[in-house]
């Protein structure tokens, strides 16, 4: 079996762990450089600030005090800073500059394009300012005043490679914090392996033994969580389908015999009629029987077809409003000649004297006779067989109830079920295809409606199903 869940789950943390160094290493430099860069610039313009209005330069602006003190004063704040510092006057003449020696600034240099507005908006810039460095730098300028007016500007340079290793500082402090974080969400990879990944691994091994054949194959006893009440379901449904697939083979065997009986019988008889072992005298006898045989194959095939349309829902109920009471009647009629013969009787109490219910007729009038030839079989001689329907919240309650052999509690749940016979019923129900009452409860479910039965041995069983009404 190969594991590729896992393999996904691997590439998926290494895509992830991929884009975190990247996020961090674009996004994380440019936001670091941003910040680095606000922070050097608020600093050197701090500096440039005070340097600029302190009584030594403005000593220096006034004559009072000699360019060799100031060069001094500024070239030990600019070795401080690790920058170079400037003193400039209003036409970009460069009076000092701490990055040359004192006795070269006796020939200062002029920028002729510097601004005088150049730090309008902003008190710093980054470029090679007015073309004067051959590379970026980061420059901050202050004015140096006298009153009300602008005598020169002290401007302080910082190289970018310093901006650039504080940068790197915050993003080598970033990837560690990174590496920390890839760390703990390890925590979730080996949740997943025993979280996961290993209940995973038990579901699919159970799943090859079920699908093996090995149905009884129990690998939970009680869920804790999502993956084992899964599991759970699973073992639920491996054991349904055992007692499907044991159903099955009954149903099978059921049907293998109840088929066999009669060929066997119809086969017989029709081999000793055509040897000659029975005479022809009594061969009409004999032909009866067969017939009775083969009058019982077509009941049981008819019971099989009937239950295989609902088994494929592929029924279609035609339903109309017709009157119950006058269904019974008619299919009671059908049963006159055997209830003559053995002095069986009914006794009908209607609750209306016409009670309409929406129902598929023919199907209903179907339940009607499956249950009243039940009742009939099992009543003994000479007993009343009692028929009941009953309006009430919408629905029409019919009950049929003898007084005959009664059911087992024990067989109850399986009366059902196709080709169920008990075994009180085996010695009356010869003819019986063990279909009836399973033909029975598929239309009554068909219809959305309930049947029950109650039953006690020696005394009864009173059988009663709801429809819909339509009054």
């Amino acid at each position: 079996m190969k594991k590729r869940l896992r393999v996904k789950f691997a590439i998926l943390y290494a895509l992830f762990a991929l884009l975190s160094f990247l996020t961090v290493s674009t996004f994380g430099m440019s936001l670091a450089r941003k910040y680095v860069t606000k922070s050097v610039a608020d600093g050197l313009y701090q500096d440039a600030s005070r340097i600029a209005s302190g009584s030594l330069i403005q000593s220096y602006m006034k004559s009072l005090s000699s360019r060799d003190d100031l060069y001094h004063f500024l070239s030990s704040a600019a070795a401080y800073q690790n920058s170079t510092i400037w003193l400039t006057d209003i036409s970009g003449n460069i009076l000092i500059d701490t990055s040359r020696p004192f006795e070269e600034t006796d020939d200062p240099k002029t920028l002729p394009e510097m601004d005088s507005e150049a730090f309008t908006g902003s008190y710093y810039q980054i470029g090679t300012f007015f073309g004067y460095y051959s590379s970026d730098v980061l420059s901050v300028g202050s004015p140096v005043t006298s009153g009300d007016t602008v005598k020169g500007y002290l401007i302080i340079h910082c190289y970018l490679s310093k901006i650039e290793r504080e940068c790197n500082s915050i993003l080598n402090i970033s990837y560690l914090i990174l590496l920390a974080i890839l760390g703990l969400s390890l925590i979730l990879v080996l949740g997943f392996w025993f979280l996961v990944s290993r209940p995973l691994d038990r579901l699919i091994y159970a799943a090859e033994e079920y699908a093996a054949g090995n149905l009884d194959y129990r690998f939970i006893k009680e869920p804790a969580d999502e993956l084992e009440y899964l599991g759970a379901s699973l073992q639920v449904l491996a054991g349904q389908a055992g007692k499907g697939g044991e159903n099955q083979r009954k149903f099978i065997s059921n049907i293998s015999h109840d088929f066999r009986s009669p060929l066997t019988s119809i086969k017989g008889y029709v081999e000793a009629i055509l040897d000659g072992t029975i005479p022809v005298e009594m061969q009409d006898r004999y032909l009866n029987i067969v017939l009775s045989e083969t009058e019982r194959l077509e009941k049981l095939t008819k019971g099989l077809l009937t239950l295989n349309t609902f088994d494929d829902n592929g029924y279609l109920m035609e339903m109309s409003d017709f009157d119950i009471n006058e269904v019974i009647r008619k299919t009671l009629e059908t049963f006159e000649g055997r209830c003559n013969a053995r002095g069986i009787r009914f006794s009908l109490l209607f609750d209306e004297p016409c009670l309409p219910v929406h129902a598929d007729k023919e199907k209903i009038q179907q339940v009607l006779y499956n249950l009243i030839d039940n009742a009939i079989k099992f009543s003994p001689d000479h007993s009343i067989i009692y028929m009941e329907t009953l309006l009430k919240r919408e629905k029409v309650f019919v009950s049929i109830k003898d007084t005959g052999l009664g059911i087992p509690q024990d067989s109850l749940p399986k009366i059902w079920d196709r080709f169920y016979k008990t075994d009180l019923s085996r010695g009356k129900d010869k003819k019986g295809t063990g279909l009836g009452l399973a033909i029975v409860k598929e239309i009554i479910q068909a219809h959305g409606e309930n049947i029950n039965v109650v039953s006690t041995e020696g005394v009864g069983s009173e059988f009663t199903f709801t429809l819909q009404s339509a009054s």
